[in-house]
């Protein structure tokens, strides 16, 4: 049975997730063979696809829960929450 992992992430206040914040959590979760599941605000997206990160329409100060499914879940986890942690303008 793969492991599963999750957390929950709050965006800094200054940061929406348009296409540049979007890119860079887009591009960490592409680095890992998990499945990653991204929502927020009662909406919920393919942490993979960049279209689909954009559509949940994150602003600053917004929770996210990320849920990870596979062997690496816990590193895409973690990884993914200290991106968030970071972005930046």
């Amino acid at each position: 049975m793969p492991a599963s992992s999750e957390a929950t992430v709050t965006l800094p206040a200054s940061v929406a997730l348009h296409a540049r914040p979007a890119g860079a959590f887009v591009k960490t979760a592409l680095a890992f063979r998990a499945r990653v599941v991204v929502a927020s605000n009662g909406k919920q997206a393919d942490a993979k696809s960049i279209l689909a990160v954009l559509a949940l329409g994150a602003r600053g100060g917004s929770e996210l829960q990320l849920v990870a499914d596979g062997d690496d879940a816990a590193e895409a986890v973690d990884a993914l929450a200290t991106c968030v942690r970071n972005l930046s303008e």
